[in-house]
């Protein structure tokens, strides 16, 4: 079964952060991927689908159900109505 969302992070943003815990706090299922902790073409490949839907790279970039909503930043209202929370 897949996760309800992929969060794409830097792990020393402040955004990053506050949105992974926004998601755990609210028990959503969630994969996280720190960004700046992969190496190689791993990194290579995970930054070729951020940029599918984030064509600037920036961060934290949520991706929702597969793509059917995408979330750049920490906008906890967006949030909140995409996972209908």
């Amino acid at each position: 079964m897949s996760k309800e969302c992929t969060l794409y992070a830097l792990s020393t943003c402040i955004h990053c952060r506050r949105l992974k815990i926004f998601l755990e706090d609210h028990e959503i299922d969630f994969d996280n991927i720190f960004v700046d902790k992969l190496k190689g073409e791993e990194r290579k490949e995970i930054l070729d689908i951020i940029r599918n839907y984030n064509p600037k790279l920036s961060f934290p970039t949520l991706v929702v159900k597969d793509g059917e909503c995408i979330i750049i930043g920490f906008h906890k209202d967006q949030v909140e109505e995409a996972l209908n929370l």
